[in-house]
């Protein structure tokens, strides 16, 4: 398989270099050249497969020749090592929980992957690769965790100052070894900006390699289809018209789910359920897309004001509007909203979910109002105790931590502070 730029002004190059470095020469993101669909005979008989045979029939033509069939099953062995359970709340709605991974977020799956990638990549190269992420939320952790003692890797994670909950943030700054966090003045975007900036400094590029663990990075965004075929195998047999509300933020997540829809998945429809940053819902109202600077929500992760993966959402649908709105649906939600739907998922299901969670719900429940034959499925996509002081606040009751989660709060965090590009840019010649 090879990649292309979205930008269109750099020569294809393969899956591992792709890898390695994040962006192409353009500063496009690399899109798979082809999607080969899967036979129908893989989806009728899924029940027959395990997560592992699943995920090596699903991702083998996205990585083939670079990553051999053996070393493939082995990453994804290693990778998917704990488990995906669908939760039903009443007959229209369901919860896919993907916090049972190390740190209890849905990115471990693709942190995860990436890291064993382009550990295996690297196995045989002098020259060390610096991972350079931003994040607003759960990245950090997952990649730090994900890529913690990987031979010649460094990771460098920007994140802005209190703007990520103190577990999160605890993920991020307590690991050492190989892993450095940068504490950022300012947003999220001011932490992808200076990422990218460093992307696009020569002066920089030309002495050291530098990726991406976002989800910009083909290794690190792909894996994330598997959550939809996960859910279908559990859910096929008693509900045909499957639809997924996905907390969505930079959007690689419901861009990957298309992508699982491309490769076959009978999935009905996708909603990107947003919090007040909503870019994408505006969008499909008006065909008019605005990027602008994310404010501050409690569903942090999702404060997003320039989705990156939503430039490959238009190219999956090839620029057509109608065609990707007849496929995508969006809404907005409050802070006051999202809190609201945290009480009703307790009161109602005796179930404890993230803001982030509440909002996919909400986004379930605004879809049904006039779509009720389907059956909805909202990502869960970090543990509620991630999220501590906003869960507790409404639900009233205290939260047992998970043994992910004790086994950070203990230690000392240790970060740079940093508030320019230039400050970043020093830091990483030293």
């Amino acid at each position: 398989m090879n990649y292309y730029s979205l930008n269109h002004k750099a020569p294809n190059t393969t899956f591992k270099d792709a890898v390695v470095k994040g962006l192409a020469p353009d500063k496009g993101l690399y899109f798979p050249e082809r999607i080969t669909p899967l036979p129908a005979s893989f989806f009728e008989n899924i029940d027959d497969l395990c997560y592992n045979e699943i995920a090596f029939e699903a991702l083998q033509q996205f990585v083939s020749p670079d990553i051999p069939k053996d070393v493939l099953k082995t990453i994804i062995e290693e990778t998917l090592s704990f488990d995906f359970p669908v939760v039903k709340l009443n007959d229209t709605i369901s919860t896919l929980e993907l916090f049972h991974g190390p740190t209890m977020a849905f990115k471990d799956v693709g942190a995860r992957f990436m890291a064993r990638c382009l550990g295996y990549f690297n196995q045989n190269n002098t020259n060390e690769v610096t991972v350079l992420v931003a994040t607003s939320g759960d990245t950090g952790g997952a990649v730090a965790n994900g890529f913690l003692g990987v031979k010649g890797v460094n990771v460098v994670i920007l994140y802005p100052s209190g703007k990520v909950s103190e577990i999160q943030e605890k993920q991020l700054t307590t690991l050492g070894q190989n892993i450095k966090a940068l504490e950022v003045d300012g947003v999220f975007d001011d932490c992808q900006d200076m990422v990218k900036r460093a992307f696009l400094d020569e002066e920089l590029t030309s002495i050291m390699q530098l990726t991406s663990a976002n989800s910009i990075n083909v290794a690190r965004w792909l894996p994330q289809l598997l959550y939809f075929m996960f859910a279908y195998k559990q859910l096929h047999k008693s509900h045909k018209d499957i639809v997924f509300s996905v907390p969505s933020g930079n959007f690689g997540n419901v861009c990957a789910g298309m992508m699982a829809q491309q490769l076959g998945l009978p999935i009905k429809h996708f909603i990107a359920s947003n919090n007040q940053n909503n870019v994408v819902t505006n969008y499909l109202k008006t065909e008019i897309y605005n990027p602008k600077p994310s404010v501050q929500t409690i569903s942090n992760a999702m404060d997003v004001g320039n989705p990156s993966n939503f430039i490959r959402i238009q190219e999956i649908y090839n620029n057509n509007f109608n065609n990707l709105k007849d496929n995508l649906s969006s809404y907005s939600f409050t802070d006051n909203e999202t809190k609201v739907a945290l009480k009703e998922i307790y009161n109602n299901y005796n179930y404890v979910a993230d803001p982030h969670g509440a909002v996919g719900y909400l986004g379930c429940k605004a879809y049904l109002k006039s779509n009720p034959n389907a059956h909805c499925v909202f990502l869960e996509t970090a543990h509620p105790t991630k999220f501590l002081d906003v869960v507790e606040d409404v639900i009233t009751e205290k939260q047992p931590l998970p043994k992910q989660i004790q086994s950070v709060m203990g230690k000392e965090k240790v970060a740079t502070k940093i508030s320019s590009y230039n400050h970043l840019k020093a830091l990483l010649l030293k």
